[in-house]
């Protein structure tokens, strides 16, 4: 292999470092300018990767502080009515828009030749680096993306095989709903160390858990939104019943703010770690 002199090494690291600054630029200079989201989690990216300047429009429930985590953020932005007609008007330059948002609009924002991404709930931590690194790249900031995956490996890393063996455990939500086995926060619990107790149960697919079957499968533990201890209607009084609450006592019910697990994102972060703390204070 030819060895470079000094001088040549130096017109190497040159040419080097003016190309790289040229890609950025071009990266810049490409970036949309006028980007409006339609959801809560296609919100909460848009808040946490793009300069507040590249944002025209969000959801009006990124500024709702019962479930956006970024609402701080999301103040003083404008907030669109989710029409098809009003953000073509609106002379946006990228949308972005969820899988399971309304066909007919993306459909028609597309035929009007407007650049829609859409992005799709997190099933997977691997589906959300993947996601949020695309995201990234197309607002022309891939090293935020970088930082926010980092972020997320971090808090995995601190919360990794936390419970002991054989503990089960059981997300329970209104009107008795478990989530698949094959989720986000499947995942996680895995990743932490429970077994995942809807298996059990013959739920593994997500489903409706009978307080009549937990009564008589109790888990070891329950994973509750914070608001499961309001009672408002029908659907919350399940979560607390009597039935319930001697099969599994609040002694062992991990408790996490609702806002920090709706979406996959700028969230995920916090979730981990609020997620770890009640682990280390209730699980034994």
């Amino acid at each position: 292999m030819p060895q470079l002199r000094p001088g040549e090494i130096s017109r190497s690291i040159a040419l080097a470092l003016l190309t790289w600054l040229a890609g950025a630029a071009g990266a810049a200079a490409q970036a949309p300018q006028r980007v409006v989201s339609l959801n809560l989690c296609a919100d909460e990216l848009l808040l946490a990767l793009a300069d507040r300047e590249q944002i025209a429009s969000v959801s009006p429930l990124a500024r709702d502080p019962a479930i956006s985590f970024l609402w701080r953020e999301a103040a003083g932005l404008a907030a669109n009515d989710g029409r098809g007609e009003s953000i073509l008007f609106g002379d946006a330059d990228l949308v972005l828009a969820g899988s399971f948002d309304r066909q007919s609009r993306t459909a028609l924002l597309r035929r009007q030749g407007l650049d829609v991404l859409l992005l799709s709930p997190w099933r997977s931590f691997a589906e959300g680096r993947a996601e949020i690194e695309t995201v990234a790249r197309r607002l022309g900031h891939p090293e935020r993306g970088e930082a926010l995956v980092e972020a997320i490996d971090a808090a995995l890393a601190r919360t990794r095989g936390l419970v002991p063996a054989g503990r089960s455990i059981l997300v329970y939500q209104r009107r008795g709903w478990v989530p698949a086995s094959d989720s986000l926060i499947g995942e996680l619990l895995r990743h932490m160390g429970f077994v995942l107790h809807q298996d059990a149960l013959g739920l593994g697919g997500g489903g409706v858990a009978r307080l009549e079957t937990l009564v008589r499968s109790p888990p070891d533990y329950l994973l509750m939104d914070e608001d499961a201890a309001l009672t408002v209607d029908n659907g919350s009084a399940l979560l607390n019943h009597p039935a319930l609450a001697e099969a599994v006592p609040p002694s062992r019910r991990l408790v996490i703010p609702g806002r920090l697990a709706i979406c996959g994102g700028p969230s995920t972060p916090a979730l981990i770690d609020a997620l770890g703390a009640e682990v280390r204070a209730k699980v034994r």
